[in-house]
């Protein structure tokens, strides 16, 4: 099986559903590892591919919930939770946390796999998302202190003349720095800059208006 193939994480204590997870997840060719525990998963290095985890919310070292919390600001996969002994209390606080769905044993093959593959879809675009956030905040680090000035001007919607008289220079050093912005940026377009600026989160506090 390729190695960038997406692999789904099961973290339950019971072995034989684990067994029994891997066995029905290898009929649809995907990659799984299992765990006995919540060490054993945080402590297992990840791959950098799209990945699923479907986590147990009892477990004997640390309640589900509880990892899901403590993994909420790292690189970890989309959760879909399974239980034996679900509760509406427990089930919303999980989907609240952004778990993709929760599912009480016995659960049904196609509501399985229907939330794993959309746990791989989300995960898959959050790293597509993050790959271009930090290809773009690369480009961003090329730009010199005054690129960085015009930069936000541009995107607000200023014209040159407007954007110039903000900075105190000219309209000819204004076009200079916009055309260099966009090289270094690589937009074809001051669409395409605004979306970039947008995704990099650059303030946009000046418009054409109030001028």
């Amino acid at each position: 099986m390729n190695l960038h193939d997406p692999i789904v994480f099961i973290v339950d204590d019971d072995r034989r559903i684990c067994e029994a997870l891997s066995e029905l997840l290898s009929t649809f060719d995907l990659n799984v590892v299992t765990f006995g525990s919540a060490a054993e998963y945080i402590a297992y290095p990840k791959p950098d591919v799209p990945a699923c985890l479907i986590l147990d919310v009892e477990l004997p070292d640390i309640n589900g919930l509880d990892l899901q919390s403590q993994t909420a600001e790292g690189n970890h996969p989309q959760i879909v939770f399974i239980t034996g002994h679900g509760d509406i209390p427990t089930s919303v606080r999980a989907i609240k946390a952004g778990a993709i769905d929760f599912l009480t044993k016995p659960f049904s093959e196609v509501d399985l796999m229907r939330a794993i593959r959309a746990a791989i879809a989300q995960d898959r675009n959050a790293r597509r998302n993050s790959a271009e956030s930090a290809d773009l905040r690369q480009r961003l680090s090329s730009l010199t202190p005054r690129e960085r000035e015009v930069l936000p001007l541009i995107v607000s919607g200023l014209l040159n003349k407007q954007a110039a008289a903000e900075l105190g220079i000219s309209e000819v050093t204004i076009q200079i720095h916009r055309g260099k912005i966009m090289k270094k940026m690589g937009a074809g377009s001051l669409a395409e800059l605004v979306r970039m600026a947008g995704m990099l989160e650059i303030p946009m506090t000046h418009s054409r208006r109030a001028h």
